[in-house]
């Protein structure tokens, strides 16, 4: 992918005419230009016809293009909030539709409520979230679940307060929205078992975590007493097992995963999450060592192409570093952004990567 100019770089005629061949959005609302054989203005990023060169001029500001005497395009609409912009509104009432109704709204008044088709409803919602509306209802149920549980005098009073219609659709799906029975939840993970070890690594202390499916979490950090806080708060109720003689033979895995990203990682992982994130994760995996993509590229590879913002959400909720390399993904333009175990190990992993390589 190119790397978005800076507004700097579009103060003189050339660099923006070059951002008005490449259709830039980074140029929006920096700069409009104007076509005197139609007398409209426009975005960088309008998708008219190309103008020929001769006929346009620049403008700072739809004011400035419309003192010139050039109205408005009707095609990318200048005057107004850039399409993403007017996007990202109606989904967000659309969201709020949702959280407020016991029961899903139908496509078609969702649609009709966002002023869209039904088709192109769909699509825009889940290019903005990253799920579709069915999926992003039922997370928002699982959310009303997980409250209810610790609140309401029983579980299936619970159930049915999130909206679900019958207990029976919930429980078919309670392992992949809990990641346990709900009265193992309700009851802040007790009987569930996980075993866990502490130990050091040259990025500090390192806890894993692992269930008798497979290996749940993986947390860096400075101070080995705070990681295993994180892990309890998770589960309070849950039996943590630690410092088992034949767990240390996973964690020495799990720290020579660190320390040579280049052997990878040959033991299972119990990971649960919303169906997209799962997707995300997958995509991650399939990064090679030392390569890296923007968040914008693995939102294509999973099917989202506007929704690097979603998949952003994902990589930080990522729950085993460096198994799932959630570090290989930067900005555009190749820069290190943040990173949940802090962005100077997230360098340190990428330069041992390419070291490697």
């Amino acid at each position: 992918m190119k790397a978005a100019m800076n507004t700097s770089s579009y103060s003189s005629e050339a660099e923006r005419w070059a951002a008005l061949e490449q259709r830039d959005r980074e140029a929006d609302g920096v700069f409009y230009y104007g076509v005197r054989s139609t007398g409209v203005y426009c975005r960088p990023s309008c998708a008219a016809r190309p103008a020929l060169r001769c006929n346009v001029s620049f403008h700072d500001s739809c004011a400035d293009a419309e003192r010139a005497g050039f109205r408005p395009c009707l095609r990318c609409k200048p005057d107004q909030p850039a399409l993403a912009e007017r996007h990202a509104q109606m989904i967000a009432q659309a969201c709020r539709l949702i959280d407020a109704s016991e029961e899903l709204p139908n496509l078609d008044s969702l649609a009709a409520a966002s002023s869209m088709s039904r088709f192109h409803f769909h699509r825009i919602f889940k290019a903005h979230t990253g799920i579709t509306p069915k999926a992003y209802a039922a997370a928002r149920r699982a959310e009303r679940v997980k409250a209810g549980l610790a609140q309401a005098p029983s579980v299936t009073e619970a159930i049915y307060a999130a909206g679900f219609n019958s207990s029976a659709r919930f429980y078919a799906t309670s392992g992949q929205v809990l990641g346990m029975t709900p009265k193992k939840y309700r009851a802040g993970g007790s009987g569930a078992t996980i075993r866990f070890a502490i130990g050091a690594c040259s990025l500090g202390a390192i806890l894993v975590g692992a269930t008798d499916k497979g290996i749940c979490s993986i947390l860096l950090g400075d101070d080995p007493e705070q990681l295993a806080r994180d892990l309890q708060d998770r589960f309070p109720q849950a039996e943590l097992r630690g410092a088992e003689a034949g767990f240390e033979q996973t964690i020495a895995k799990v720290i020579g995963l660190v320390e040579a990203p280049a052997l990878g990682l040959d033991l299972p992982l119990d990971v649960r999450g919303t169906a997209f994130q799962q997707r995300v994760w997958q995509a991650l995996r399939a990064i090679p060592c030392g390569a890296t993509v923007s968040y914008a590229e693995l939102a294509a590879r999973v099917g989202v192409p506007d929704g690097a913002r979603a998949v952003a959400g994902a990589c930080a909720a990522n729950p085993v570093a460096v198994a799932i390399p959630c570090h290989r993904v930067v900005r555009h333009d190749g820069s290190i952004s943040g990173y949940r175990w802090g962005v100077e190990r997230k360098q340190a992993l990428l330069e041992r990567e390419r070291d490697a390589n």
